[in-house]
């Protein structure tokens, strides 16, 4: 056996070790929140259920206002993707095409700010938002939200507006357009492989965070998607609605799962920008 081939067979079981790893909590969960109660503590569990019922999924919106989080979740999520968008596509093109000084200075400190761990800001965030009576709104996580995913916005729609080719725009500016009709007009739409990346992955870390949301939002009408999965109760204190937890674990992922599938090639588009210049 050639070296070649060693090298390729290695590489695909390389890459089935990867996707079993990555997908089979997914399956896990899926096939758990279709099993009866009775079927999720059997001593042997089988990859596949004996049982199928969709009883869990019914109960996680009849027995709790799932539905309510989720709404809770699409606007908070939402609306912090579009300011992160709007925002971090001005600044973004500040820096990739505008001469100022500082502009390194700049750079480092967005750069530094991504590095700050959530629970060291968590105290003083609170008595901010605790202040301007923005605890249990929506607002109170949206401008947390928005400013700790500006950093990555701005990294990445930075990087891809510099490898536009600035020909384009300096028509635009002969033919009497501002800047920002030029960003609005031609830039933006030539950009559209950044936007899906970046609105992507700024909606995910949006949608799936825990800390900031607990904190912030102490009313359970209130709750978004993490928060309200993770204080799923039982018929008693010392149940846990393991079926059903598994089954608003797949409600939540399985749509986002889907929306990578669907732009994944934007998704590589825009975080490889900058990375091959030639």
């Amino acid at each position: 056996m050639s070296k070649s081939i060693t090298q390729r067979i290695l590489l695909y079981i390389a890459v089935v070790f990867i996707l079993v790893w990555c997908v089979f909590p997914l399956y896990w969960a899926f096939i758990s929140s279709i099993k009866p109660d009775r079927d999720l503590f059997e001593k042997n569990p089988s990859l596949f259920p004996k049982r199928v019922t969709f009883e869990n999924y019914v109960k996680v919106f009849k027995e709790r206002p799932f539905h309510i989080n989720i709404k809770n979740s699409i606007i908070v999520a939402g609306v912090t993707t579009a300011l992160a968008l709007a925002v971090g596509s001005l600044a973004g093109y500040a820096i990739a095409r505008l001469r100022f000084r500082g502009k390194v200075i700049v750079m480092s400190l967005i750069l530094a700010v991504s590095m700050f761990p959530q629970v060291s800001i968590l105290g003083a965030l609170f008595l901010i938002l605790r202040g301007l009576k923005l605890i249990n709104t929506y607002t109170g996580l949206i401008i947390p939200y928005t400013a700790m995913n500006l950093p990555l916005t701005v990294w990445v729609l930075q990087s891809f507006f510099r490898e536009l080719p600035k020909e384009v725009e300096e028509s635009a500016f002969i033919d009497g357009a501002s800047k920002l009709r030029t960003l609005w007009s031609i830039v933006l739409p030539m950009s559209a492989p950044g936007l899906v990346a970046t609105g992507l992955l700024t909606f995910i870390a949006a949608w799936n965070e825990f800390l900031f949301a607990l904190t912030f939002m102490q009313k359970p009408n209130l709750y978004t998607v993490p928060v309200a999965v993770a204080l799923f109760k039982g018929a008693s204190q010392y149940e846990i609605p393991w079926g059903q937890l598994m089954a608003a674990a797949v409600i939540v992922t399985l749509p986002l799962v889907i929306l990578v599938l669907i732009f994944q090639n934007r998704i590589i588009a825009g975080l490889s920008a900058g990375a091959v210049k030639g």
